[in-house]
């Protein structure tokens, strides 16, 4: 078994004052790297702030011998995003890693959500990714290297009540993978996901009996791994709590093709939604090229 080292890598982890984050900042730390402690310090509702959880971690990752330094800025703004990515600059001279962790909550049902909840959590964990993302993309570009880590969650993927909010800024996040793995892949950038379920201030009380099952310390080595050298894979999705891992992924069926290249009628669509439906000998695309590419053959062989 070979180890997974992080000397002269430079991470910047989003939302690494408790939680997810601040167990990821540890980690990393203890195995040489240097680290951007970023977290406003508000509550888990994106509201107040201060210094004192950035501050502990980096005193932790300090007093443990390695390098940190601390970051205040909400990642909400292309103003704060750019500001975290400077800290790291300033101090290390670069950015090899990045960790997009920060998240707040504002649960709601669907018909109480109102504007401002739906706005702030997509502020935070859509765009603040956007916003860290996009100057730190710059300088992995620059330097041809780079490890990027999204924190999505099943509520996006595959649903949960009272998350309309939360689960739309994840899925986004999924999206934001998907393109940014393409954009990267020449320039040595990695781009992966993770749909954590985890024991944290978020998520403690929608847990109930099972968060005592879902330390943090679970999901930490996948994210290690997926933030290392030793990871080549990118433009993926990985399910963690609780001591599992599995891979999620988007597939796409061979479907039914229209005959004679004729429009059908919806009658049609009835008649062959099973055959539509199916999942049997589903491709996983790499990219909407691929997507394309698997619509003209399946147009061809209907000719043929």
């Amino acid at each position: 078994m070979s180890d997974i080292r992080f000397d002269g890598r430079v991470a910047v982890i989003t939302g690494a004052g408790g939680g997810l984050g601040k167990t990821y900042a540890l980690d990393m730390a203890a195995r040489g790297a240097s680290i951007v402690v970023n977290d406003l310090g508000g509550a888990s509702d994106g509201t107040g702030g201060g210094s004192s959880m950035a501050d502990q971690t980096v005193e932790e990752i300090g007093a443990a011998g390695g390098k940190a330094v601390a970051n205040y800025d909400s990642v909400a703004t292309p103003e704060g995003g750019k500001a975290i990515i400077q800290t790291a600059l300033d101090n290390f001279g670069k950015v090899d890693i990045l960790i997009n962790n920060a998240g707040i909550l504002r649960d709601k049902s669907f018909l109480k959500l109102e504007p401002e909840n739906l706005e702030a959590v997509i502020d935070v964990h859509l765009k603040g990714a956007f916003f860290v993302t996009q100057p730190a993309f710059a300088s992995m570009k620059d330097n041809g290297y780079g490890r990027i880590v999204m924190a999505s969650s099943g509520a996006g993927i595959f649903g949960n009540f009272g998350q309309t909010n939360y689960g739309a800024a994840k899925m986004g996040l999924v999206g934001l993978m998907n393109v940014l793995a393409v954009e990267g892949g020449k320039y040595g950038i990695k781009v992966n996901t993770i749909a954590p379920i985890a024991k944290t201030r978020l998520t403690e009380q929608l847990l109930g009996g099972l968060a005592d099952a879902l330390d943090p310390s679970f999901v930490t080595p996948l994210v290690t791994y997926l933030a290392s050298e030793k990871c080549e894979l990118s433009h993926e999705i990985f399910d963690v709590g609780g001591g599992r891992y599995a891979r999620v992924f988007v597939g796409m069926a061979p479907g039914w093709v229209a005959p004679g290249g004729k429009v059908p009628k919806a009658e049609e669509i009835l008649d062959h939604i099973d055959v539509i439906r199916a999942q049997e000998g589903y491709t996983v695309p790499d990219s909407i090229a691929d997507e394309t590419k698997a619509v003209v053959e399946a147009l061809k062989a209907a000719q043929a």
